[in-house]
């Protein structure tokens, strides 16, 4: 088998529509993504329907595009990759049909990737991952520590229990009123602010590696509730950057323990999460501390892309995970099963 396959990713999760060619999953040649985030802005987050109505009007365009961009014809391509899940179902379904039409058309070998898998080999584009290592996944609906020994095998070491870290940062931010997304709005505020206020930090139980956003969440909805019954007023900058360093000071602890407590010497970001400024130059400051090395995917490879689905489907087609045209989409499909 040609150990430098070109893959045709497709990626529908949620709210971007995105076709990407790559060869030998490292080398992106082309990576079309069209966003929809100017149409959910006015409702203050993803509208399902919304999205998968956007995939079905964009989704063909999309991937003649990419394969355009990347000056190769369908027939060159070995594989098709699409994210299977976890996501919206309905935007799922969008990408996962037109990955079987195509696999259907051609007689292509269809592939199907884990989102969180995707995001992990957001890397693998900019620098070949080495193993063993262990992934900090950040993302809206995802925070997980994963150990990786070799392509395509994950172990978890520890995941969130209850909200994910950027869904944390978009509930503080809508507390804040702050425009969607609201991420990105934390990012901006703290920085002008100072973690002037007393907020949670949700170690768990000695030795977890278990995440838990929810009541650091909650002491923020507390803090302002209790403030506006004593007419006092809120800093907003502050207030965003002790929520902030609250919230990174358990992500950034918890993965240099699990790097040290493995033996790994790589870290790995990945997620949507991973655009955050500060997360990014902590876990940098920690791991040039402790002589670990760091691999951070580009801000353009930070969101969901078909990129790192193609990246991610190169491993699974030379291992021989195919699926054929009963391929459905899993909402709540596990990384690890």
């Amino acid at each position: 088998m040609n150990n430098q396959p070109l893959i045709l990713g497709i990626e529908t999760s949620c709210d971007e529509t995105s076709a990407a060619v790559v060869r030998g999953g490292t080398e992106c040649l082309s990576n079309v993504i069209s966003s929809q985030m100017d149409v959910h802005k006015k409702f203050g987050g993803v509208v399902p329907e919304v999205a998968s109505r956007r995939h079905v009007e964009r989704i063909t365009l999309i991937i003649q595009k990419s394969l355009e961009e990347a000056k190769v014809k369908m027939e060159e391509i070995d594989a098709i990759a699409v994210t299977q899940g976890p996501g919206l179902v309905g935007a799922l379904l969008i990408g996962v049909t037109a990955a079987k039409a195509l696999a259907y058309a051609t007689g292509k070998p269809l592939v199907p990737v884990h989102h969180i898998a995707g995001h992990i080999y957001a890397n693998h584009l900019v620098e070949p991952l080495t193993f063993p290592l262990v992934a900090l996944v950040v993302s809206g609906g995802h925070t997980e520590l994963i150990h990786m020994d070799r392509h395509n095998h994950f172990r978890r070491l520890g995941k969130t229990r209850d909200d994910a870290a950027g869904e944390a940062f978009d509930k503080v931010a809508r507390l804040m009123k702050l425009p969607y997304p609201g991420g990105p709005q934390i990012d901006r505020l703290a920085a002008q602010g100072e973690p002037t206020y007393d907020l949670p930090r949700a170690w768990l139980e000695p030795g977890s590696f278990d995440f838990s956003f929810s009541g650091l969440k909650s002491a923020v909805m507390n803090l302002m509730h209790n403030a506006s019954q004593r007419g006092e007023e809120i800093r907003y900058v502050d207030l965003a950057a002790s929520f902030q360093e609250a919230a990174l000071d358990v992500l950034v602890e918890k993965s240099i323990r699990a790097v040290k407590e493995t033996g790994v010497d790589q870290l790995v970001l990945a997620g949507g999460v991973s655009a955050n400024s500060a997360l990014r130059i902590r876990l940098l400051e920690r791991c040039k501390e402790e002589g670990i090395r760091l691999a951070i995917p580009p801000l353009e490879l930070c969101t969901d892309n078909a990129a790192m689905i193609a990246a991610a489907g190169t491993y699974q087609f030379l291992d021989g995970e195919l699926a054929d045209l009963e391929l459905n989409a899993d909402a709540n499909l596990p990384l690890i099963k």
